[in-house]
């Protein structure tokens, strides 16, 4: 009887790794077809040099060469730009999306419900189409909203070109990233904050805790940090791969004097412009080491058990 017990338990125990087998297999095979070959394709072309005509020859490391030393623009523009935009729309936006998911859990459902859907749309709607909503606000010409406002009370005399000058560029494009940055990150954020057990703030007033400044610190951080460490990854994932925004709202790649011309933007320059698709892959690859060493930062921060 033993024995047979052993064998029953053991055929129990193959069957269920069988179907957990079956069951990982579709997505298993959907992550290496559109996750696993991309990147890795994208890895060995940035070792060529291909126009996306002839065949791909083999350059070494030539391209990662020149990105670092002989493209003044990506040094001197392009990257200074992107960890611009990261600090005032990953950065600040993620910090605006906690302090409003916490804002939020105070107030009743019904309204908490409404202003959630408020400001969550902007996300869904994507960057391209709310750049291009904000266009008309800061069109260059007396019909732009701003420039009729500012012409009517006579604060400028003539129409200010917002979205051509270098000036004004980029810091439109945070307003626009801002304004658009509350998304999964944020509900994830909220959905912690109203599933924390409310017994812990209790025992907290108990043990000292005076305001709730010190209930933030001590209680709600603690408490949704898997939710504040995927917010994390989702804000730094959506920042590095943004780009539409600002080509949308100047209406060319490169922008003027290449103000809002982030990594995404030079990328789709040297690909889909240039059709210098192995230094494109190299800027991709670049690009893909930056995300998961800022990814890899982010979990260690917010991990509970310090790995």
């Amino acid at each position: 009887m033993p024995k047979m017990k052993s064998k029953l338990l053991s055929l129990k125990k193959i069957k269920n790794e069988y179907s957990s087998l079956v069951l990982m297999a579709p997505y298993t095979f959907l992550f290496i077809l559109f996750i696993i070959i991309p990147v890795g394709a994208a890895i060995i072309l940035s070792f060529t040099s291909f126009n996306a005509i002839g065949a791909p020859s083999f350059t070494g490391l030539s391209n990662y060469v020149n990105l670092l030393t002989n493209d003044s623009v990506f040094m001197q523009k392009v990257l200074p730009n992107t960890l611009i935009y990261a600090i005032f729309v990953g950065l600040g936006g993620y910090v605006l999306s906690f302090f409003l998911a916490w804002s939020l859990s105070q107030i009743p459902k019904i309204p908490r419900t409404i202003m959630t859907v408020i400001l969550y749309s902007p996300s869904v709607t994507g960057g391209v189409l709310l750049a291009t909503i904000w266009s008309s606000v800061f069109s260059g010409d007396k019909r732009g909203l701003l420039n009729y406002l500012l012409l009517k009370y006579d604060i400028i005399e003539n129409p200010i070109q917002w979205l051509q000058s270098g000036s004004y560029l980029m810091p439109i494009m945070i307003i626009v990233g801002l304004w658009s940055s509350m998304g999964i990150g944020f509900l994830s954020m909220l959905s912690g904050i109203l599933n924390t057990d409310k017994e812990m703030y209790e025992a907290a007033r108990i043990d000292g805790v005076k305001n709730r400044f010190q209930e933030i610190i001590y209680i709600t951080i603690p408490a949704i940090k898997p939710q504040m460490m995927f917010g994390a990854v989702m804000a730094i994932v959506n920042i590095f791969k943004d780009g539409g925004s600002g080509v949308t709202l100047s209406g060319a790649n490169p922008t003027p004097d290449y103000a809002g011309q982030l990594i995404a933007n030079h990328i789709d320059d040297y690909g889909f412009i240039r059709y210098e698709m192995g230094y494109a892959a190299a800027v991709s690859t670049v690009l893909l080491l930056m995300i998961f060493i800022l990814s890899r930062v982010v979990s260690r921060v917010f991990s509970s058990d310090g790995e």
